[in-house]
């Protein structure tokens, strides 16, 4: 089989938790499914979680299964490392040209051992753990990733061949080149996920240089067994913190910012890391700062009300400003909304700031769908399947429609297979 052309029913653009459900979904119906997905391992943003709200199950654990079994599931092809560079009406179907990136290892014969990782003496900032952490230039890029390959960093690489050297297997290419890929299918789903909004966007906020003020996400590493310290820490000088406030809002409902809806997520998210907190630092204040605690699904509600009986403090106010005292500890300027407009000022030991939810890249222009006035996938007809694009044959699904939470990606998920399905039917009853 020609490896540079490739043939089947579908293309699933994103391993996330919405891909990998749609690819799930249409391959055990016995489709056959590719799946595209940008970095060395697929898992998306789920895989980087500590737990999920409102059950406070390990994030991992749900997670890592699904990733086993699009790897395991004989109908699901993934190309890792690899993105779409264009896609061409080809009669009822479609023709994707895709850009492999070099791993510079030979995925055919790399077994996953880890040797050349220990071999090698280049240590760089690790984007699994957002730069916080430390790892390989060589390495596999995760514990559980999928697939379990090694993927070389040749910008920072030294050439110094310990890897080479340590591979049993001889898997270590230097000279690997990007290969271009052309996929013929018949259904397309776009599932590209999203990005958070950025941490410098606000200079009330510091503009990301203030040492002890960080996002959600990296909270989220720091919360996660798998995390770079195993522990909560301060960022700026190692500490444990007394005292943790979270900032709502940071990075939603700002006009300034050009993200005025609200992201649904960051009221759940704050309250479960704060939850988490408590458990592992039972002395900790913490403290939410909020304008509107918003609590949309099953459950949340209950979640709210259990983390207020922990004594995690809800204070109502609008943060106006975070500075710095000569301590590296956060100073929070904040207007509070139900006494009269007070301004007060507190100091914590660190901030976490609940940024939002912004579309991963405009998919507008590989696809041709139509997206909104923030970049979000379009529906034509929102009422009735937010799956539908303004292309037949092309669905989209997860959080590049919208900001969603992983319940209604998953749904969605399912929602896009589904109409992928009766697509891919409804062709060949034509044909």
């Amino acid at each position: 089989m020609d490896e540079n052309k490739l043939k089947a029913d579908a293309l699933v653009v994103g391993g996330g938790i919405a891909g990998m459900q749609s690819a799930l979904d249409l391959a055990d119906q016995g489709y056959q499914v590719i799946l595209v997905e940008k970095e060395p391992s697929i898992g998306g943003k789920m895989i980087m979680l500590s737990k999920v709200f409102p059950t406070l199950d390990c994030a991992s654990c749900i997670t890592t299964p699904k990733m086993s079994a699009v790897a395991n599931n004989k109908n699901i092809r993934i190309l890792s490392y690899s993105e779409i560079q264009s896609i061409q009406k080809n009669g009822s179907g479609f023709i994707a040209n895709v850009l492999k990136k070099p791993r510079f290892v030979v995925e055919e014969t790399c077994t996953g051992c880890r040797l050349c990782e220990y071999a090698c003496p280049v240590d760089i900032p690790n984007p699994f753990d957002l730069n916080i952490g430390a790892i390989r230039a060589v390495r596999v890029p995760f514990s559980t990733a999928v697939p379990q390959i090694a993927v070389l960093d040749m910008d920072n690489c030294i050439l110094c061949g310990k890897c080479a050297r340590a591979c049993p297997v001889d898997s270590i290419d230097f000279l690997q080149t990007e290969k271009e890929v052309e996929i013929e299918v018949d259904t397309l789903i776009i599932a590209t996920g999203f990005e958070t909004t950025p941490i410098d966007a606000k200079k009330e906020y510091g503009n990301g240089k203030l040492h002890n003020v960080i996002d959600g996400l990296i909270m989220e590493r720091l919360l996660a067994p798998t995390g770079p310290y195993a522990r909560v820490i301060r960022p700026g000088d190692g500490k444990e913190p007394e005292s943790i406030a979270y900032v709502q809002c940071a990075g939603s409902r700002d006009e300034t910012l050009g993200v005025p809806y609200c992201s649904r997520i960051c009221c759940m998210y704050a309250i479960k890391q704060a939850m988490l907190i408590a458990g592992s630092l039972p002395m900790a204040d913490i403290t939410i700062y909020y304008m509107d605690i918003r609590t949309f699904g099953k459950g949340y509600e209950q979640f709210y009300q259990n983390a207020q009986a922990m004594g995690i403090e809800f204070v109502k106010g609008k943060v106006a400003k975070i500075s710095e005292d000569e301590n590296q500890n956060p100073v929070v300027r904040v207007e509070l909304i139900d006494e009269n407009s007070q301004i007060i000022e507190r100091t914590h030991d660190m901030i976490v700031l609940s940024v939002g939810m912004i579309p991963k890249y405009n998919p507008s222009q590989v696809y041709g769908v139509n997206v909104d006035e923030f970049g979000f996938v379009k529906s034509p007809t929102p009422n009735l399947s937010s799956t539908k694009t303004n292309q037949p044959g092309i669905f989209a699904t997860g959080a590049s429609t919208g900001p969603m939470d992983i319940v209604d990606s998953i749904n969605s998920a399912s929602a896009a297979a589904s109409s992928a399905a009766s697509y891919l039917e409804s062709v060949r009853n034509g044909k």
